[in-house]
């Protein structure tokens, strides 16, 4: 809201606090709100396979006293804030989560662990329609940014951008003045981190940047809520995020402020992630799993194939076209098209456990990842995953080729029911202390039925070990 005393616009601060804290739910659209629920389960389901990735132990620092908040996948309870940087590391530590495909962005990864770590800290609770109205908010603000950008990243947005979308989503359910929350915003700018150069080593520090920065959100509405001042032109400012995080003058907030005035949920365009790896590898994967399939049933021996090549738009190859290395991390594994493709031709399908032990040094598998690779067809915007095609030439001399236009999971090829569950499913195994098959079937069904409950509490004490013992 402007300043009576100024007539100049708003601040994108001051407008991002407007519409964290005036949405209600019933503004939000149907399709908001399923894929909200959605994405919230996805999520959860992500951040429960995450606990037994690699790094997700080391995370955790020792605490004395006032353990009170869940550690998804987890018996052991810690703060509410360690909560928010551990649950967020272990939802993007395997490439896995949803993603805005426009913005470049996993939005849900820095918000989802900041919002229910808050929910199970707060007196009385939140609701469930209280938690679809934050995430939809969050989303707006944090994908806002990654659409109003025309340039290529440089820092890692999800951290970046995404800490604002938990200090917006947050901030809400504390019940924040709009002063107090455009301050929080400031404070959050004071603690925004994320660089691109883990990404470009497979470095878990890429997914400890997306837990730093939700424990960073919780602290700037709890600091704002107290008082502390920030700065206020905290993005379009001479030194704010736009000019500093994203380019100098390349930015366009049009959709943005759509976005803001209700017109586009930016909830509703997320992608799935079909696939643990890296979204720019996905196209690739699909067009591997065609290919390998002939026309009489059989499918295609990694001895018959000579080579295969992936091309895409420049961020595709720029984030995914690593090459592919004896013993990788794996995170550089997740993040390098030609070890997934080798997985894919081996297996007909890349998995959680392609990740793990001896499945990372496997001879055949690197062997094959010689014969594929990735490149730019040098065209196209900075944030463009498509179009993607695929070659296959094999040993007899036939080529075959496939094109993606638009990638599996989409919002317009949006995985089924039955698809979302069984990755889900498959998620709940890979918890580092198991849990109940009867705990996740109850999770599914609350969420189906998210926005009739009064305390979002009774969702996540089927996130811990202990709690799904009791049930």
């Amino acid at each position: 809201m402007a300043n009576p005393t100024n007539p100049t616009p708003p601040l994108l601060a001051e407008r991002f606090a407007s519409h964290a804290l005036e949405t209600r739910f019933e503004d939000l659209t149907p399709d908001a709100v399923a894929q909200a629920k959605v994405f919230i389960l996805d999520t959860l389901g992500v951040g429960i396979a995450g606990s037994s990735a690699f790094g997700a132990d080391k995370v955790i620092p020792d605490e004395a006293g006032g353990a009170t908040t869940t550690l998804w996948g987890r018996r052991q309870r810690v703060s509410a804030g360690v909560a928010a940087l551990v649950n967020g590391y272990q939802v993007h530590c395997q490439e896995y989560d949803c993603v805005h495909e426009g913005a470049v962005l996993h939005p849900l990864a820095t918000t989802l662990p900041a919002v229910v770590a808050y929910a199970e800290k707060k007196l009385g609770g939140i609701t469930g329609k209280e938690l679809i109205t934050a995430m939809a908010v969050g989303v707006n603000i944090s994908a806002g940014l990654g659409i109003a950008s025309r340039s290529a990243m440089t820092f890692f947005r999800p951290a970046t951008a995404g800490g604002f979308g938990a200090t917006a989503a947050v901030g809400r359910l504390m019940g924040l003045s709009h002063e107090a929350l455009v301050q929080a915003m400031g404070l959050q700018y004071a603690q925004t981190s994320g660089t691109l150069q883990p990404h470009v080593e497979g470095s878990t520090s890429l997914p400890l940047q997306v837990g730093l920065n939700s424990r960073a959100a919780m602290q700037s509405c709890e600091w704002a809520a107290s008082g502390l001042p920030g700065p206020r032109d905290v993005f379009e400012g001479p030194y704010g995020y736009l000019r500093l995080f994203e380019s100098p003058e390349k930015w366009d907030l049009t959709e943005t402020y759509k976005c803001l005035a209700g017109g586009r949920w930016l909830i509703s365009e997320l992608s799935h992630k079909p696939y643990p790896a890296g979204r720019a590898t996905h196209g690739g994967v699909e067009g591997l799993q065609v290919l390998a399939k002939k026309d009489d049933g059989s499918t295609v021996k990694p001895d018959e194939i000579d080579s295969v090549t992936i091309t895409g738009p420049p961020v595709t190859a720029r984030l995914c076209a690593r090459p592919d290395i004896p013993d990788p991390s794996p995170n550089y594994a997740r993040l390098c098209m030609s070890y997934i493709a080798a997985k894919v031709l081996i297996n007909g399908m890349i998995d959680l456990a392609h990740y793990r032990g001896d499945e990372l040094q496997d001879e055949n598998t690197h062997h094959l990842a010689k014969r594929v690779s990735m490149v730019s067809d040098n065209q196209g915007g900075p944030n463009d995953l498509l179009p993607v095609s695929v070659e296959m030439r094999l040993t007899n001399g036939e080529v075959k080729s496939w094109t993606c236009d638009q990638m599996l999971a989409s919002p317009a090829r949006r995985l089924t029911r039955e698809q979302h569950l069984a990755k889900f499913r498959r998620c709940w195994e890979f918890s580092a202390e198991p849990l109940s098959d009867t705990a996740r079937d109850e999770l599914i069904e609350m969420i189906d039925h998210l926005e009739d409950f009064s305390d979002v509490k009774l969702m996540t004490r089927l996130l811990s070990p202990g709690a799904a013992d009791a049930l």
